[in-house]
């Protein structure tokens, strides 16, 4: 799915938009499936590229009326498309991890490259689950804010511009190191904050770390990975208790497979020739263009 592509989509997604707000709040029906088809293509084309998901779909609920319907944790529950995507575009890549990493413990081979990546995404996992355990169910705090998904748009569109300023780009994917995957789950951790984005925050520390784009890109999908289908299943379990916003949800889900797996593809194929200063100028205006509607009294 090339850029020049996505006009041909505008106006259906036009449409759809115009068909589910102006029934932002009827009962659960044929609008709220068109609804979560828009969750849905927003979930998975955000996910992925470095932009937050978290924080567009917080924004598109907010904006036109559909937070009576679509709770946190609705949202939260279509996520389990992108986690479904994540596994069918990496399925060959983590069957290689995981029985590279079984043959290494057997032969006691801990320079094995499998048993390397597959610690790495352990260590880089453990932080971001330890400090969202305790914001979630230890402090018992909520982090929805427009004002703080504006802050870390601007925050972390600046992170991504220092890391593609210095970051050396030498090392691949045959060259990650235990210390990488700890790194990178450090920086998976500020991705508990809305607006900064899990895959924007892991490409940063891989770009830091002097990881090639496309290869932080990758490392950064399989790292995040475990995070993420635990997030989702954690957060979105009580959306289930919802009878009639099963079929909703399973819409919402298929929609969200189909374009994170399109955006996975169009990510690690855009970043093998191309820079993310285009990500770093959206980010940035998007922290800028919530902060004003937040002053300006549009958004709360």
């Amino acid at each position: 799915m090339a850029i020049a592509d996505l006009p041909t989509l505008q106006p259906l997604f036009a449409f759809l938009i115009a068909q589910a707000t102006a029934q932002a709040t009827a009962p659960v029906g044929i609008f709220t499936w068109v609804q979560a088809v828009i969750l849905g293509i927003v979930q998975g084309i955000t996910e992925f590229l470095p932009i937050s998901s978290t924080a567009h779909l917080l924004i598109f609920t907010d904006i036109f009326g559909w937070k009576t319907i679509w709770t946190k944790e609705a949202t939260d529950a279509i996520q389990f498309g992108s986690v479904v995507a994540v596994v069918m575009y990496f399925w060959k890549d983590i069957q290689q991890i995981v029985v590279g990493a079984i043959a290494a413990f057997r032969t006691k081979d801990w320079q094995r490259e499998e048993w390397k990546i597959l610690i790495g995404i352990i260590a880089g996992t453990i932080p971001a689950l330890a400090v969202g355990f305790m914001i979630k169910k230890v402090l018992n705090v909520s982090l929805e804010s427009n004002v703080l998904i504006a802050v870390m748009a601007i925050v972390m569109s600046l992170l991504l511009a220092l890391a593609e300023k210095i970051g050396s780009r030498k090392r691949n994917f045959d060259q990650l190191e235990v210390k990488d995957g700890f790194l990178v789950g450090l920086g998976q951790m500020i991705a508990l904050l809305p607006g900064a984005s899990r895959s924007g925050s892991t490409l940063t520390a891989g770009l830091l770390l002097g990881l090639e784009r496309d290869t932080a890109a990758r490392f950064s999908f399989l790292l995040g990975l475990p995070a993420l289908t635990i997030a989702t299943l954690v957060q979105g379990k009580d959306a289930l208790s919802q009878h009639d916003m099963l079929v909703p949800l399973l819409i919402g889900t298929a929609s969200a497979f189909v374009f994170s797996y399109l955006s996975i593809a169009w990510l690690l194929k855009f970043l093998r020739n191309h820079n993310t200063w285009g990500f770093v100028w959206y980010r940035l205006g998007l922290g800028v263009a919530l902060l004003i509607a937040v002053i300006s009294g549009q958004l709360k």
